[in-house]
């Protein structure tokens, strides 16, 4: 929870790095200038939009020094290469777009699931070829795709 007097105080400590008073400064990040007279009254807390807005216009705060206290102010180069390099690292990419347990078909999400559904002639057609093989005179294989009867699929791409 964000301690809205220490909070007022880190703000005050923005206003004098930048020698704005709280009306130019009101102006720049674009809220009404009463809004932020509460603020620094203590009669109202800080909204996100608040939080974001300065953040945008002044890229030195860092977000956890203007809400916590932690970091510092204004931020270092240091800082901001580690934020980026943490937060690439937190991006996972899957090795496969698909997997066996996921049902990637589109319709009412909250509606059952029918999986009885009729096999279409077409795909009767397909399924008694299982022991067709495969000719490398048409080429090289781009994917494999295995459907199941519940109504899955895995995609697998050599």
């Amino acid at each position: 929870m964000v301690n809205i007097d220490d909070f007022v105080k880190r703000l005050e400590i923005i206003l004098d790095y930048y020698a704005l008073n709280a009306s130019t400064f009101a102006d720049r990040i674009g809220v009404q200038r009463s809004s932020m007279s509460h603020l620094l009254s203590g009669r109202n807390k800080p909204s996100l939009d608040f939080v974001m807005k300065i953040l945008e216009v002044f890229p030195d705060v860092d977000l956890y020094w203007i809400l916590n206290g932690k970091g510092s102010f204004p931020k270092t180069e240091e800082e901001t290469i580690e934020k980026r390099t943490d937060t690439i690292s937190e991006i996972k990419i899957p090795s496969t777009p698909f997997s066996a347990n996921e049902n990637n078909s589109v319709g009412d999400l909250f509606s059952d699931v029918n999986h009885k559904e009729e096999v279409k002639p077409e795909m009767q057609n397909f399924a008694g070829s299982q022991n067709s093989k495969i000719n490398p005179e048409e080429g090289e294989i781009e994917k494999i795709v295995i459907f199941y009867k519940n109504g899955t699929f895995k995609a697998y791409a050599p």
